[in-house]
């Protein structure tokens, strides 16, 4: 794809992101959301691959659904209620529908399996944008609607979503579906406490942010598409072996790293509103999240691929690592002391 064209698909996805996000009418909602998808499958498919054409199929058939269904749900409340207000979906209805199309639409489980399928057949930029750009738009529609949507399905949605997402990475080995399960993992967390603090939840999402980028981008600068891969990170920077094992670490809620901060917060919150059992189920479920990342730092700074070079380095490369690598791996560490300023 020419440089030109890539830029306008990037350009049009971030506008559709925007309308959707800046909109409190249901109909311009959906025309950003239908913007956004339009404009990733380009970027899906071009490897020019049966396996990234596959990828770009199974994307646009399961958004166009779930766009479908938000589209459906809100004509639905027009008709009973009379506004096409985001903020103001009264009808029961049309809130259970919202709740299972977003649910589609983000990939949280059990409408999860399009999302590893899909990463798996997009490069690791691609499952970058994928799994943290794409995150913006339906997220922001279940923050306008969080006073309406049913809260038992909310949590039921984020339960099965954190233990989904812990327990099938566990047999993964490609970093591109051990990164789609985080992703399931994390939305489940967030799902689960968008009916009862909404602000907790856009905290969550910003330090998910942060932290996928991080990692995403030094798995993009050691082109790691496999564990067996990250064995070979240490010959290209030391310094990315340090910062890649800290953001996984931050990414499995390890305390006193940042990826801690959602976790303990959330916890917090449903042991406040009588719900341990929730809670316990939510805190074992990062266990087993904890499990493959850190599988993962194993792999990447304690192991070291078999070399028959006499030299540790990659020869053409300059052991160094990129600015943008380093900010969002300084923020994936460093911010939890930064937990009275957030609360406040």
């Amino acid at each position: 794809m020419s440089p030109t064209i890539y830029t306008i698909m990037l350009s049009s996805l971030a506008t559709g992101t925007i309308i959707t996000m800046t909109s409190f009418h249901w109909l311009m909602a959906w025309i950003g959301l239908e913007l956004n998808t339009l404009a990733i499958i380009p970027i899906i498919s071009t490897l020019h691959h049966p396996r990234s054409t596959e990828a770009a199929t199974k994307y646009f058939l399961t958004q166009a659904a779930a766009s479908a269904m938000i589209l459906f749900s809100s004509m639905i409340n027009a008709w009973n209620t009379g506004t096409w207000d985001i903020t103001q979906m009264s009808f029961l209805p049309s809130n259970t529908l919202l709740a299972v199309a977003l649910a589609l639409k983000l990939g949280l489980a059990p409408a999860h399996l399009w999302l590893p399928e899909v990463l798996q057949g997009s490069t690791l930029l691609t499952a970058l944008i994928i799994t943290t750009w794409q995150k913006l738009a339906p997220m922001s529609l279940i923050f306008l609607s969080a006073n309406n949507l049913p809260p038992m399905i909310l949590l039921t949605l984020g339960v099965i979503s954190s233990v989904t997402g812990g327990w099938a990475g566990l047999n993964q080995t490609q970093t591109r579906k051990i990164m789609a399960f985080s992703s399931i993992a994390h939305l489940g967390w967030m799902a689960s406490i968008t009916s009862i603090s909404p602000n907790i939840m856009i905290m969550s999402l910003m330090i998910y942010l942060i932290m996928t980028t991080a990692l995403f981008s030094s798995l993009i600068f050691s082109k790691s598409k496999t564990i067996q891969d990250t064995t070979t990170t240490w010959t290209l920077s030391p310094t990315l072996t340090i910062t890649t094992m800290l953001v996984l670490l931050s990414l499995g809620g390890l305390p006193p790293l940042t990826g801690f901060l959602p976790k303990w917060l959330i916890l917090e919150e449903l042991i406040t509103q009588n719900m341990s059992p929730l809670a316990l189920m939510m805190a074992m479920s990062a266990l087993l999240s904890l499990f493959y990342y850190l599988r993962l730092t194993y792999t990447t700074a304690l192991t070291l691929a078999p070399n028959t070079l006499q030299m540790k380095f990659k020869w053409r490369f300059k052991p160094t690592t990129p600015p943008a690598l380093m900010a969002f791996s300084t923020l994936s560490v460093f911010l939890l002391p930064l937990t009275p300023l957030i609360l406040s």
